[in-house]
């Protein structure tokens, strides 16, 4: 299904079936719940996968789908529910030992109550949404007075993005890393994990870079973690796949942030290295079928660095909607692009910017390094603006090749 923005997308192109549910306007096609489900009953479709946004990660839809006959591709409504919210997700994980950053377990309810956990757990401090992410009514204070003025301003962006205005705070770290788990779960309480992804390379809190495992991570740990997140999914019933974010302190501590209850954009990084087609086992999942392989079968190999090709442009970072004149893509072993653009397609403004990923893949991180460079090298888009020149910045600046960075490594670069 598709909006008449996408028409001329390569997914659009290639399916066997298409049906148009709407205008550009998200509201009156992705978000429209009416049209999807007429458009699953006009094509006799008896699953609904959700994709990436939108509606991924909404209870309310997976229980329409459910009402209407069809199967929600992803877990239960009562499983994104409660890991959708972060307060309700936080005590869920911690009741079974992997906790969070020091903060309040419930939403705040005055400034006074902010100031006074903030003298507590010690400034700074960061204000997150509770129903959201993306960097949404998220802000950081370094004293009193910029929390009572930050918690005012991240309430209203909550409420205006997410319609709940709940917020809470916790302990900031000032050098953090990204990284999170990708975990698999069928109906018959069977729950694995394919190991990490690093995901530290972010512009406001948006992902640019991706790689797999991360440079941070020791086997050791990444066994200890995995089995911790796999035991508490397990208790609270959790199906299909999902991931838990996770961060990383200064002292390689690792805690508990957020779970996306969806398939996630990084997710090539993760079957490159493990060898599981992770939309294939979504979609059996949801059929009811078993997890093919036990946690002792999943071998994880190489390693896999993922950039997303946004249409902006590299210095400002503007976004630069327009044709693309010349489009060709880089090849060869260990190389893959997904995109749903050709030549003279129409980049339009009413989505995200990403119009490609660039996946690679070899033996060790230095291969994968020196693989991602030379495919950058061969990426060509004419016509409008992308990042690629950013995505090569990034990969040959020290931080990036030592594998010593954190999620300000993006700021520094920019000065």
């Amino acid at each position: 299904m598709y909006s008449t923005a996408d028409e001329e997308s390569l997914h659009v192109k290639f399916a066997d079936e298409s049906v148009c549910i709407g205008p550009p306007s998200a509201k009156e096609s992705y978000l429209n719940i009416p049209a999807i489900i007429a458009a699953a009953e006009i094509t006799a479709a008896d699953a609904i996968h959700p994709g990436y946004g939108f509606l991924s990660e909404n209870a309310s839809f997976a229980e329409i789908c459910a009402r209407c006959g069809f199967t929600f591709i992803g877990p239960s409504p009562e499983s994104i529910r409660l890991m959708g919210d972060k307060i309700s997700a936080r005590r869920a994980m911690a009741a079974v030992g992997l906790h969070s950053l020091p903060g309040c377990p419930d939403p705040i309810s005055s400034a006074n109550e902010a100031v006074r956990l903030a003298d507590e757990i010690g400034f700074p401090v960061i204000i997150k949404a509770a129903a959201g992410g993306g960097g949404r009514g998220m802000k950081i204070a370094r004293s009193r007075p910029e929390l009572v003025q930050q918690l005012s301003i991240a309430r209203t962006e909550a409420k205006n993005a997410f319609g709940n205005d709940a917020v809470y705070v916790e302990r900031f770290v000032e050098q953090p890393r990204h990284i999170e788990f990708q975990i698999a779960a069928d109906q018959h309480g069977h729950i694995v994990h394919l190991g990490e992804r690093e995901c530290s390379v972010q512009r406001r809190y948006q992902k640019l870079i991706e790689e797999s495992p991360s440079p941070a991570m020791t086997a050791a740990k990444r066994h200890e973690v995995g089995e911790r997140i796999c035991v508490a999914l397990r208790a609270i019933g959790y199906s299909n796949v999902g991931t838990v974010e996770l961060l990383m302190d200064e002292a390689g501590e690792l805690y508990f942030m957020e779970m996306n209850t969806r398939i996630q954009v990084e997710h090539p990084v993760t079957e490159l290295v493990s060898g599981v087609d992770l939309l294939r086992l979504q979609i059996r999942l949801a059929a009811g079928e078993p997890l093919p392989f036990t946690q002792d079968e999943v071998q994880l190999r190489g390693h896999a660095i993922e950039c997303r090709i946004n249409a902006e442009h590299p210095a400002t970072f503007a976004p630069s909607p327009g044709t693309i004149t010349a489009y060709h893509v880089p090849g060869g072993p260990g190389v893959r692009v997904d995109t749903h653009v050709t030549q003279d397609a129409v980049i339009s403004p009413y989505y995200d910017s990403m119009i490609a990923k660039l996946i690679v893949h070899d033996r060790d991180r230095a291969h994968s390094l020196r693989r991602m460079e030379g495919a950058l090298g061969e990426f060509v888009v004419e016509g409008i603006h992308t990042n690629i020149a950013f995505q090569q910045r990034v990969l040959a600046s020290e931080p990036f090749v030592s594998g010593n960075y954190d999620t300000k490594i993006v700021s520094h670069l920019l000065g």
